[in-house]
């Protein structure tokens, strides 16, 4: 073999190569977001603790492949059973167990399951938000839709806290099948271009749906938590976004506060190929130890304040498959790590937060505020009535006390 010939060689194979890289890429919809990913350096931070702020956000969905209203009732009865059980044995650096914000779907609304959740809620375990599946969706039923869940969920069952300086509800939000503001390229499963827009005009304070990988859904930027400006007369306006940071100013429509995303290079496909870590719980993919360091090691943050770090992970919790993870010896051992590593007082300090106690903190973070993210919980809007602060009872403090 000459020389030239031994050059078109290798050059065919790393073209080979290249294409089968490419395709295993698109495969997964890891084009959309790879290069945000290797571009990025984790904070580091020295010479002071970080506090961990750990955020559960759960697309809490009884009505889960149309099931029938004794199988909604049998998930909705385990979970407020085996999670209060579950959740009393930990406690973060504030003496808070673990926070599990429900995200629950306007068009599954049942006001017995509302009920279940505003109790479990209100004796200390975590809070109530807004989450919507649609389909070819109009601006008009959007707006009536929201109004409408918005009003129940707070004079019905003590959910959303009303903002201080204005008197109207405020509202995390997650979308269903991850089509925020129209984004799935087929145009399914929302329907609506300016959704950033009506979501600011009907009082959402912050969007937690990404990471959606692998699906086409997600977003180019990761790993942050940023405004997003609508373009009303374009799809996924959210794609990028304007970073939160410490001594800024708010703009555009929407923030957005995104969970960890990356490969796990200690979970290969056949030994080589790196899996995707996308922050998403579930019996198949149970928070190890080794995916509560990565996600700490993310350091999703506001700019100018690293040693505030934000873990937003997600599940589903009412598919059977999932909830002996959810609710038992996994999740579990997920807080008996993060209490044990991560919560020092030294290095780490623990803080469970709510979607609305994340986003309080980030605002306090961006308007400057720095020491304890504790004392910013309620630094925007106050706690609503069925939650830990807002109900009263505070009956989780006074067992543990």
């Amino acid at each position: 073999m000459n020389v030239l010939t031994g050059v078109a060689v290798l050059a065919a194979i790393v073209a080979l190569g290249a294409f089968a890289i490419w395709r295993l890429l698109r495969a997964r919809n890891m084009e959309i977001w790879i290069g945000s990913y290797l571009r990025r350096k984790p904070p580091q931070v020295t010479g002071r603790p970080v506090h961990v702020m750990f955020c559960f956000v759960d697309h809490f969905e009884p009505m889960w492949r149309g099931a029938d209203l004794a199988t909604q009732r049998t998930r909705v009865d385990r979970w407020c059973r085996e999670y209060r059980d579950m959740a009393a044995r930990h406690r973060d650096a504030d003496g808070r167990p673990p926070q599990h914000s429900f995200f629950y779907p306007e068009e599954e609304y049942a006001p017995e399951h509302l009920e279940k959740l505003a109790e479990l809620c209100a004796d200390g375990y975590g809070e109530i938000e807004v989450h919507l599946h649609h389909d070819n969706d109009t601006e008009a039923n959007f707006r009536q839709s929201i109004t409408r869940f918005c009003h129940i969920l707070h004079e019905r069952h003590g959910a959303l806290p009303r903002d201080p300086a204005s008197g109207e509800l405020r509202f995390g939000f997650i979308h269903g099948n991850w089509c925020l503001d129209n984004s799935r390229p087929d145009g399914r499963w929302c329907g609506i271009d300016n959704e950033l827009i009506l979501l600011r005009e009907l009082g959402c304070y912050a969007d937690f749906t990404m990471p959606s990988a692998p699906s086409d859904t997600q977003t180019r930027i990761i790993n942050s938590i940023y405004y997003a400006t609508d373009d009303p007369h374009a799809p996924k306006s959210h794609d990028d976004g304007t970073l939160v940071r410490v001594g800024g100013t708010p703009s555009g429509d929407l923030m957005l506060i995104q969970g960890p995303l990356g490969l796990n290079w200690r979970d290969r496909r056949m030994g080589l190929i790196p899996r995707i870590e996308n922050a998403d719980v579930r019996g198949g993919q149970p928070p190890t130890a080794e995916r509560v360091d990565a996600w700490v090691r993310t350091g999703v943050h506001v700019e100018g304040r690293p040693e505030w770090v934000f873990i937003k992970i997600h599940t589903h919790g009412t598919q059977e498959a999932d909830m002996d993870t959810l609710l038992g010896a996994p999740v579990d051992a997920m807080h008996a790590h993060l209490e044990s590593v991560y919560n020092d007082g030294q290095r780490y300090v623990l803080h469970y937060v709510s979607a609305r106690e994340a986003y309080n903190i980030a605002k306090a973070a961006e308007a400057g505020r720095q020491g304890n993210p504790n004392d910013y919980r309620d630094f925007v809007l106050p706690a609503p009535r069925s939650s830990w602060a807002g109900s009263g009872r505070n009956t989780v403090a006074r067992d543990a006390a």
